[in-house]
This record gives C-alpha cells, structure tokens and sequence, in this order.
C-alpha cells in the first residue's frame, strides 16, 4: 500500500552523481522515508545511535565523522509528537557540537504547524516557537512541505523550503482517467487552492459552506455552491487530521447528488475517530503522502499512500549542489 507511481519516480531519476561532503541521517521514527530518500540519492544512510537513560533523557551520537559535512537530519512527526522534537534537537546539538558544516532539518510535516496565529486570547503562536527553538539549536535550514499556513516561512530568519505534494496528487488522480469531475473546496478559506486544482484538471469548482464550532475540531456543512450532481467530486486539503470537515463535505456532496468522492491530502494525520469515520464515509478513496508514517492499524483499503520521499531527494540534491529549488513547483506547467 505504500509506493509511488512510477511515472513520478522517473521525475526524479538523477543524472551523474556529483554530490560531495554529504551526510543524511534518520531520526528513530524517520528511518523508512530516510531510507528511500537514500536509495533515490544512491548514498549510504548515516550510522547514529539514539537511546533513552534510565531516567527517561534522551542519548543521540553519531558513529561516523561529520566534521566539514553537509549534513541532513529527518524527522517525521509520528506521535508522540513532542519526544520527536526532543530527539531532532538533541540530534542537531550533537551535529553542532561534531563540527558540522551545514546543518538541514528535514521535517516533511512541521510539527504544531496549525498553531500559527494568535487568533484567540492568551494562546501562544506555537509554530513560531518551534522555529525559534531549530534556529537555537543550530539549524541552518529547514526543509518542510505543505504548511497549514505559508507564513510560517517567514517565522524563520534561515532558509526555510517549502516543497508540495500538489503535483504528485495530480498525477495520481489524473492517471485515474476521471470522467465528469468537479474539484470541491471545503470551505471558503481553501477555496484559492481548489482554484488551482480545477485550473489542472480543468473543470468545474464548487464550494462547501462549512462552519467550525470552538476549538473541539467539529465542522459543520450547511449547503453547496456549485453544481455536482452525478459529476466525481474531488477534495484536496493540505492534511486529514480527525475527518471531521472531509467527512461532513463528502455526506453533503452525496446528498446533493454526487456520484463518486475522492479525497487526496499532503500529510495523513489520521488521529482520534478519522479512521472510523472514513471507513463509513462515502469517500471511496483517499489519498495521501508519507509524510506522517500511517500504523498499520491505519492502513484501511479506503487509504492509499504514495511517496513523496523522491522529491525530498531532489531537493536534498540541489541544496547541496547549490542549484536552485523553483522549478520543483514548475511541474504542472
């Protein structure tokens, strides 16, 4: 169940190899991702060791030279969220104080990314904090993808790059061969980014009128704008955290007529009651990256999960090869 198309792959075969004092490592919960990136890279994944003391501190070393390294540490957001941010920023110290040249966090979906504005009172603006806590620990860069909120890279005084999953949800759809579709935003905030989906696959928008209560995570739909009666509904969002939103738009779309829902995403987070609520959702696929590694548990056949790991490759390349990363976000043109 988890892959990529072949097609997206060839994107990224590499021509020659010319990339020097290079160094990728893989925090405990990144290892598989980690692993492709390498494989696509043809580089060897670098030998770390990463424990716990009897009294619960975190131990990270690294068992190979990076001294004068263009090192690159992964890290996924498995849960539980906040011990894999303790371990990447014990990882970066450790990198630092190795003498490191150049140290890039790797972070395929940043963590506590949907705490981005201070849009109630007394809360914190946790996103800028995490910033601030890598650029302390000695991050030089940080590569990411997808964020709930672009602003987010302007919470960083280094380099932060923003990769996206769009082009790869395209293909994958349009390989699909769908006929009579209708791209749907969930609401008016995602509405730009529908736009850019139906300008794809060049078709029809229609818009959900949906309303949040509080902070409990609960989205209500209250009607449709837009034709989609016996037309194929598709849905893109940036991740599937509870379902709640996807799952109330795609019964509303089915009671207005639609005739199949497919839903893609970047980051699959996947917790609390998604899992049950796709299952007995009218969605008859959802599709999602790797970003976030999907337990077992998770892999229902509703799901389908497809790489993105060769585009964090790329990026890795060119970064070290002082290339430049803008026609990444080129491909749909």
């Amino acid at each position: 169940r988890v892959g990529s198309s072949p097609t997206i792959r060839t994107k990224f075969v590499l021509g020659g190899n010319i990339m020097k004092d290079i160094k990728i490592f893989a925090c405990n919960s990144a290892e598989s991702f980690t692993q492709e990136i390498c494989d696509t890279l043809g580089l060897p994944m670098g030998k770390k060791k990463s424990f716990k003391f009897a009294n619960d501190n975190n131990f990270v070393q690294f068992l190979e030279t990076v001294r004068d390294q263009d090192v690159f540490i992964v890290q996924t957001t498995m849960p539980p969220v906040n011990e894999r941010i303790m371990e990447l920023l014990i990882t970066v110290e450790a990198a630092r104080r190795a003498s490191a040249k150049r140290i890039t966090a790797v972070l395929p979906y940043f963590m506590y990314s949907r705490s981005d504005k201070k849009d109630q009172p007394r809360i914190p603006v946790t996103a800028k904090l995490m910033a601030t806590l890598l650029e302390a620990a000695g991050v030089d860069r940080v590569i990411t993808c997808d964020l709930h909120n672009a602003a987010i890279q302007a919470y960083f005084d280094i380099n932060c790059d923003r990769l996206t999953a769009k082009h790869l949800l395209e293909r994958y759809f349009k390989a699909k061969h769908l006929e009579d579709i209708v791209v749907v935003a969930t609401d008016a905030g995602s509405s730009k980014k529908a736009y850019k989906y139906s300008h794809f696959f060049d078709c029809p928008l229609a818009l959900i009128d949906k309303r949040r209560e509080d902070n409990n995570d609960k989205a209500v739909a209250t009607s449709i704008i837009g034709d989609v009666k016996g037309k194929t509904a598709l849905i893109f969002d940036d991740e599937v955290s509870t379902a709640g939103t996807l799952v109330e738009a795609a019964n509303i779309l089915k009671e207005n007529g639609a005739k199949e829902i497919y839903a893609g995403a970047a980051h699959g987070v996947l917790v609390g009651p998604a899992i049950e609520r796709i299952k007995n959702s009218p969605i008859k696929e959802l599709v999602v990256t790797n970003t976030i590694p999907i337990e077992p548990e998770k892999q229902i056949d509703k799901i389908k999960v497809v790489s993105i790991a060769p585009l964090f490759a790329e990026a890795i390349k060119r970064i070290n090869e002082s290339k430049p990363l803008g026609d990444l976000f080129e491909y749909d043109k």
